[in-house]
């Protein structure tokens, strides 16, 4: 592997790519640390870390923000509300006739990247003012003084219009790694924030000189990145036969190949879908959160806000987490297989599987068999996702750095990780392969 990284830095061409790849990411984390006009980032931060009702939220939605939430950063939403449209056009593509039309059309999908460009805008603002409210409420008027449409309007839009800036910003610097760097940039940038936090994790177990544990959780990280590679790369291959077709003096066909079935076919989308819905209902709550009164409703709005929080001991939150991630997995998978259409593309294309008639037939089994691998990697995916919460089980461990230092890198964070890895060398071995170089996948 050391001999490739040698090989892709000496081309001249791969260097720049890869260079220009930091140097966006470098420009990203650099734009992370501008906060809004006017915030109170001493406010901020001490109520993050005072652990008091709406902190465990705002340090989650901190966390998916690669850190930019703690100081309120033009990037607190980072690509998120990008990815928000570019799910909501995949899941209505096969629904709206006209969307499907425009998708099969040559330049269709360039034509759909760009509705989903102009969802995002509504989107981030939407999103930016629902973010700038719930921190207004949790931390007190003071963290935002130039926020309220009653009281300063102009301000308001002003910070609304400051964070869509900085969502647009982000997903600009994606598209300009995706087109003159290496990899996917949308993936990368996400990367990057989660990544950004890994030198502070680890700070916080050297500052308590609590060395046990760091070598502990590092031990449980490196076997948890194991155990999804193995995921992401597991497949079933199941096996085609080509007909030979004649055509004046040349036959065409008659060759065998086999269709590549992943385990994991629809990446980190469930996790997001699961992660959004869960932490909406406490969200919610805590805005009629009132500990000391009491009744019906109020006792069943504080209910639902102490034990649907995204941290902590509420094995609910962590159960129906588990059962969210496993119901958008089969959801998720069931769209994406149904528009690739394999079995219509076989048979188009005068294949076929063994034992198998093309058509009707073969779509069934090709169902059957996704829907079996499918129940493997939604349950790896589920138990990958609460397991920061088994972590905090284990006696001596749980109360070491809570839910965000457990894994040095949170469950989600290395999903995210591991997968953006795997496609950048993907992308690279390709690169190499190209110059005949060794690449870095054996």
């Amino acid at each position: 592997m050391f001999q490739a990284v040698k090989n892709a830095f000496t081309l001249p061409d791969l260097r720049r790519k890869i260079v220009f790849t930091f140097f966006i990411l470098f420009v990203y984390r650099a734009a992370a640390h501008v906060p809004v006009a006017g915030v109170n980032q001493e406010a901020l931060r001490g109520f993050l870390e005072s652990g008091a009702a709406g902190s465990q939220i705002l340090g989650f939605l901190d966390l998916l923000s690669g850190g930019a939430l703690s100081n309120f950063s033009v990037m607190a939403m980072g690509v998120y509300p990008y990815i928000t449209a570019s799910i909501i056009l995949q899941l209505l593509t096969p629904i709206s006739p006209q969307l499907e039309e425009i998708a099969r059309e040559p330049g269709g999908r360039d034509k759909l990247n760009q509705f989903t460009y102009y969802l995002t805008v509504p989107l981030a603002a939407l999103q930016g003012y629902g973010q700038a409210v719930f921190l207004q409420r949790s931390v007190g008027i003071n963290v935002l003084p130039h926020f309220g449409l009653a009281m300063n309007p102009l301000g308001t839009m002003a910070t609304i219009a400051t964070m869509t800036a900085g969502t647009i910003f982000a997903v600009w610097l994606g598209s300009l790694i995706t087109e003159q760097g290496i990899g996917n940039g949308v993936s990368l940038i996400i990367f990057g924030g989660i990544v950004a936090r890994l030198p502070q994790n680890i700070g916080g177990f050297v500052v308590r000189q609590d060395y046990v544990g760091l070598l502990i959780f590092a031990l449980i990280t490196a076997a948890t990145i194991g155990v999804i590679v193995m995921i992401q790369e597991g497949q079933r291959r199941i096996p085609v036969q080509y007909g030979k077709r004649v055509r004046g003096t040349r036959v065409y066909g008659g060759q065998s190949a086999h269709i590549p079935l992943r385990v994991n076919r629809a990446g980190m989308i469930r996790l997001i879908f699961a992660q959004s819905i869960m932490i909406f209902p406490s969200t919610i709550a805590s805005y009629l959160y009132r500990p000391e009164e009491t009744g019906f409703f109020q006792s069943l709005i504080n209910g639902v806000y102490e034990n649907l929080q995204p941290a902590g001991d509420a094995w609910i939150y962590w159960v129906m987490y588990f059962c969210m991630v496993v119901a958008f997995t089969y959801f998720y998978t069931d769209v994406i297989f149904r528009q690739q259409n394999l079995a219509e593309s076989l048979q188009r294309q005068g294949g076929f599987i063994p034992g198998m008639r093309p058509g009707k037939r073969t779509e069934e089994y090709l169902n059957r068999v996704v829907q079996r691998i499918t129940l493997v990697g939604a349950v790896f995916l589920g138990s990958v996702a609460i397991l920061p919460w088994v972590v905090q089980l284990i006696p001596g461990l749980g109360r070491t750095g809570g839910q965000t230092q457990s894994l040095l890198i949170t469950s989600t964070g290395l999903l995210i990780v591991v997968g953006v890895v795997l496609d950048t060398m993907k992308q690279l071995e390709a690169q190499l392969l190209m110059r005949h170089y060794e690449g870095f996948i054996k």
